[in-house]
């Protein structure tokens, strides 16, 4: 079984308030991984269809600070699929809210593992195979790699 890119994507957008921030008034770069890390669940979880966990998470490079009363905006999506794992692809990007440019703030590729719920067999989980299936899908598939 195949499921488009696309059928993964998710999209989260959250006001930075004071209690997520540093002494220098950004989001903890901590907060911000928190936050990317929930949203590679999510997608995970929409793929596999069972819970999901974080295995590994790639290099998170923060390219611009954050400040308190910006919003972040994170997009998640499944790029490709193992017998277990799935690689989800998480970028961050800030913005005012007042205005509508945003820039990059960081991004990493995310290593979730699909859990069975089922006790009595704990190692096998059944994963769908990803396709672009749409010239988006497959820009994403394309640029997806950390």
């Amino acid at each position: 079984m195949a499921v488009s890119v696309l059928d993964s994507y998710v999209e989260s957008t959250e006001r930075i308030q004071p209690d997520q921030a540093n002494n220098d008034g950004n989001i903890h770069g901590g907060e911000t991984v928190r936050l990317m890390d929930e949203l590679a669940a999510i997608a995970a979880m929409t793929i596999a269809g069972t819970t999901c966990v974080t295995a590994h998470i790639g290099s998170v490079d923060f390219q611009h600070p954050i400040p308190v009363g910006d919003v972040a905006k994170l997009s998640a999506y499944v790029y490709e699929t193992g017998n277990r794992s799935l690689g989800v692809r998480v970028t961050v990007e800030s913005r005012n809210p007042r205005d509508t440019e945003a820039m990059p703030a960081t991004s990493a590729c995310f290593t979730m593992v699909a859990v069975n719920e089922n006790e009595d067999d704990n190692d096998s989980v059944a994963l769908p195979s990803i396709v672009p299936q749409t010239d988006r899908g497959e820009h994403l598939v394309e640029t997806a790699p950390c």
